[in-house]
Order: structure tokens, then C-alpha cells, then sequence
């Protein structure tokens, strides 16, 4: 797992430790209160339909496209936030703690709540009073859910259609600056859940139309700390059966003094994310980092790139390592490769660097780079020597959506953490391999597939990158070379993130001081890529 160099936590998963007693306690409790406190909760919920779609029948699109007002507002507002609070209170939480004063519509048109731990964290419009949200346009069409969102008259996006995003971004502009007009807006400027232990990165859509903002902080303090939900570890399920398994949920809402933004942060909202995201970190006692949920993947920003937090290739070599194959490193290359020169060559650690390093010269050249190198699992099953077809499923599963992957992403970014080759050699390789027009010269989707080869992961916006590339000459192999090495961001790929020893003494067998380091220390600054630190 990736970390820098403070150690910062990983936000992105979360399990819950319970001790014995703690697991007898919920156990009992959860048996007697998790199916009561759902039945009553499914109840309220259901009770919420009806009344949410009554608020805008009878009206037409264009009526619907404005604010609500008069008895539809008053009426229908209470009884929906009354049931709401029914349903939290059902399943535990009791009471909410409020600190601080909500600020006025016309002080602060936005709210921004953070940190965002999971779906729980709706009970903060109970306490807010309803705030409109911005929600995916998908929920829509859930039952329930949808009858609610058009309740709220909430923004909806797609995420997958550029116009919806650009129309969900005027509205949302529209209404802060309304002078009053639209009720507040009650946004999660991380995007998605994390574990609470760090802020990641604050997307700039609050903070676009450069009003006032009040920041709201979410604390939970019970112990163990059932609610949050993530990327890794503990289900939607499992948060939902913790937290209804006790007597009752602490929950602290704090309400700080409203941000006004200067006139620098509103002429740049990612400046004005930025400066609120480090104001919540710090009344929260938490880093504040560049991470963010990219695709399926947790990624530290690095200037335009993505570097994953666990990145693939760590996970495969610790899959490697644990089920066994014909070959601890995995630098091969299919092309022209048959399994019987691939076996032919196999190797253990005990090899001499040497040895090792002549194994994967033979392997990469004898590629060419203009056949197909997307393998299935079955396929890859049997050029890694596995058990058993399920361990490459799983390989499979780190780079790509389905049960195949392009060899030379495993070729590349497995080498590149490994030590086993120099990554001037291993540059040299990827350049060859991604030069799509051969012609010595790299364009933007070159690079795009070269260090998402490198990394592991894909690269979707390269263009800063590129643009650093190309200011240095002609984008040549020599120049991108220059660039690792010496550019203040894109040398952190190297120092922080890939094994980069044999680049920064001038050592190019790619082993630290020249000599065998069997548990490969110098990786991820300390973390080997065999195993995982726990935060």
C-alpha cells in the first residue's frame, strides 16, 4: 500500500475489531434489536412514499423546475422530517449532538459536510432541515429513494454523460447564487466514503459559484465505530447489522463559522476546496490529503497522474507469493513466448542478480510489440505456472473489468516495483513497447498507456504531464528519461512510488548498493511488495 512519507493513513478501508465480550454483547443484542429496529425503520421509510410524491403532484414540468412554496413547503417539509428522524432514531440513533449554529440561507447558501463515512450519514439533513443534495440520477428510479429525491427537488447527474455533468453544474450555480430563492445545498465535497481517518481531496463543485460556505463536521464516537463504509472492509450490510447491534449510536454534528472566500479562491475553486478542505482537517485533528476515489481505484494525485494506494502489482506479487508459481517475478512477455521457454526459464530468489537479470533481457526482448499481449485467465494460468485457475482470475481482476489483462501492464508494473530491473532498462522497454507510430516520438496517448503500464492503473488525464514532456524538446525516450529523473513532480513517481535506487546512485541492475535484498526494503519507502503495513 502506497504511503507518504507522514505516514498518513489509508482512507479507504475500514474494519471493525470487537472483543470477545464486544462480540458476545453484539451478538445478543443484534439477534433481539436488528430485526425489530429494521421492521420499524422499513415502516417509517415506506410511510415517506406516499407523502414525498404528493408534494409536487398536480404540477407541471415547468412549476416542478421551480422552488416550492406556500402550504406544499410548510406541510409536506414537517412530515417528511419527522419520519426521517423516526427512521435514525429506530435504528439507534437516539439523539444527535449538535455544536455550533447552522447559518442563514443568505450567509451561507452551502453547506459542505465532511468527512463522509457512509450511507448513514443522511441522518445530517435531519439535522440541517432538509437541504436539497445533489444525487446520481440513477437513484431516481429506485423505489422509495426516487419518490425522496423529488421530494428534496434534488440536482441529479449522470456520471457517465459529459452534458449531464456540465447542466449539473449550472443548476447547482443557479441556485446558490438565488439570492434566497432555493433552499441551502447540503454537499459531500470528498465524493465518497472513507474511514474518517483523513480527508481526501475536495472536488471543486460546491465551490464553483464562489459563495459562502459553512463547513459541517461529522464526528461519530462510539466505540466500536459501526458506520462507516468503504472501498475495503467492513459491507453496507455489516455497518447496518454493528450499528443497529447497539443500545444506542453516538452522533455529533458541528456546524463551523461560515467560510467566506477571497477573491483569489473564487476565481479558483480548487483553491477554495483546497484551503476549506485543510480548515476541516485541522478542527477535525486529521491529515488532509491529495487522495481521491478514482474508477475502482484509491489513488494519491501526482500532478495529473494517478498512483493506486494499493497498486496492482503489489497485490499480485503477494498472490504470487502465497499460492505459489513457476516464477517469483513476473516480467514476461507473451508475445512470442511459448510456456515451454517460458518453464525453460523459470527462477527462484536464490538466483544471482545476474541470473535474474538475464532471464528477464531474453523474456522482453523476444517480444514484438505489434501482437496482441491481452491474455485470458486460462491463458495466463498457464504462463504463470499457477494451482489453480481462481489466482488468475484475481490478477486479472487488479487491471481490468473482465478476466483479461495485457501482459505488458503485469510485465511492467510488477518489474517496476520488484528491483529486479532498472527502470532506465525498464523506460527503455515500456517506450518501445507504447511508441505506437515507432518513430521514436511519444504523443499524449503514448504516455497515457506508458505509465498506466508503469503504474498499474490507467491514466486518463495526461495532458500536464505531456505538456512537461514536451518542454523539454522532442517527447524522446531520452527526454522522458530526463523527466522522471528531474522534474520537482513526476521524480516523486520514482522516489515515492516505484523502486528507484538503481536510478538515484547510478547502480543499473536495479538492486540497492548492488547487492541481493531478498525482502525488497526501499519499496514504497519501507513497505515491501510482498506484504502489507497496517496504518
Amino acid at each position: 500500500m502506497l504511503k507518504g512519507k507522514g505516514q498518513t493513513p489509508h482512507p479507504f478501508v475500514h474494519e471493525v475489531t470487537l472483543t470477545a465480550a464486544q462480540r458476545v454483547q453484539g451478538t445478543i443484542l443484534g439477534v433481539v434489536l436488528f430485526p425489530i429496529r429494521i421492521t420499524l425503520a422499513t415502516l417509517f421509510f415506506l410511510l415517506m412514499w406516499p407523502i414525498a410524491r404528493l408534494r409536487l403532484a398536480g404540477l407541471s414540468e415547468a412549476e416542478r423546475a421551480e422552488p416550492v412554496q406556500g402550504w406544499r413547503r410548510w406541510l409536506f417539509h414537517h412530515i417528511i422530517l419527522f419520519l426521517s428522524r423516526a427512521v435514525f432514531f429506530t435504528v439507534g440513533f437516539l439523539w444527535i449532538k449538535v455544536k455550533g449554529r447552522q447559518a442563514g440561507l443568505k450567509e451561507a447558501p452551502v453547506l459542505a459536510v465532511a468527512p463522509h463515512s457512509g450511507f448513514l450519514d443522511m441522518l445530517v439533513l435531519c439535522a440541517t432541515g432538509l437541504p436539497s443534495v445533489v444525487s446520481r440520477s440513477e437513484n431516481s428510479k429506485l423505489p422509495v429513494i426516487g419518490a425522496l429525491l423529488e421530494f428534496n427537488q434534488s440536482v441529479l447527474v449522470s456520471r457517465k454523460d459529459p452534458e449531464s455533468r456540465k447542466k449539473c453544474v449550472s443548476q447547482i450555480c443557479e441556485r446558490v447564487t438565488s439570492d434566497g430563492r432555493w433552499p441551502q445545498m447540503l454537499m459531500f465535497p470528498e465524493g465518497t466514503t472513507t474511514n474518517g481517518r483523513a480527508l481526501i481531496k475536495f472536488k471543486p463543485g460546491a465551490f464553483l459559484a464562489g459563495v459562502p460556505v459553512q463547513p459541517v463536521l461529522l464526528h461519530y464516537p462510539s466505540d466500536p465505530d459501526t458506520v462507516r463504509w468503504t472501498w475495503k472492509g467492513l459491507s453496507w450490510l455489516g455497518a447496518l447489522w454493528h450499528t443497529t447491534s447497539q443500545i444506542y449510536t453516538s452522533v455529533t454534528v458541528e456546524f463551523l463559522p461560515v467560510y467566506t472566500p477571497s477573491q483569489q479562491e473564487k476565481e479558483n475553486p480548487d483553491l477554495y476546496a483546497e484551503n476549506l478542505q485543510k480548515l476541516m482537517a485541522k478542527a477535525l485533528g486529521v491529515p488532509a490529503t491529495d487522495y481521491v476515489m478514482e474508477g475502482r481505484f484509491p489513488v494519491k494525485k501526482l500532478g495529473n497522474l494517478s498512483l493506486p494506494l494499493e497498486p496492482p502489482a503489489q497485490e499480485t506479487l503477494k498472490l504470487l507469493h502465497k499460492h505459489g508459481c513457476v516464477c517469483v517475478c513476473v516480467c514476461v512477455c507473451v508475445c512470442s513466448v511459448s510456456l515451454h521457454s517460458f518453464v525453460s526459464h523459470s527462477f527462484i530468489r536464490s538466483f544471482t542478480n545476474a541470473r535474474v537479470e538475464t532471464v528477464m533481457n531474453d523474456m522482453i526482448d523476444s517480444c514484438h510489440s505489434g501482437q496482441s499481449t491481452t491474455v485470458t485467465a486460462d491463458h495466463l494460468t498457464s504462463l504463470l505456472g499457477l494451482t489453480d485457475r481462481t489466482t488468475a482470475v484475481k490478477i486479472c481482476s487488479f487491471y481490468s473489468k473482465d478476466d483479461t489483462v495485457d501482459m505488458r501492464q503485469v510485465c511492467l508494473s510488477v518489474s517496476a516495483v520488484s528491483g529486479f530491473r532498472s527502470l532506465e532498462s525498464l523506460i527503455h522497454t515500456a517506450f518501445t513497447w507504447y511508441d505506437t507510430d515507432q518513430d521514436g516520438l511519444l504523443n499524449a496517448d503514448d504516455l497515457s498507456g506508458l505509465m498506466g503500464a508503469l503504474v498499474g492503473i490507467p491514466q486518463y488525464a495526461i495532458e500536464e504531464m505531456y505538456s512537461a514532456l514536451t518542454s523539454r524538446g522532442r517527447p524522446t525516450e531520452a527526454s522522458l528519461q530526463d523527466l522522471l529523473r528531474t522534474h520537482p513532480v513526476y521524480q516523486k513517481v520514482l522516489t515515492e512510488y516505484l523502486h528507484s535506487s538503481g536510478l538515484a546512485d547510478g547502480n543499473h541492475n536495479g538492486i540497492p548498493n548492488g547487492k541481493a535484498n531478498g525482502n525488497n526494503n526501499g519499496i514504497y519507502n519501507g513497505y515491501g511488495a510482498t506484504g502489507r503495513k497496517s496504518d
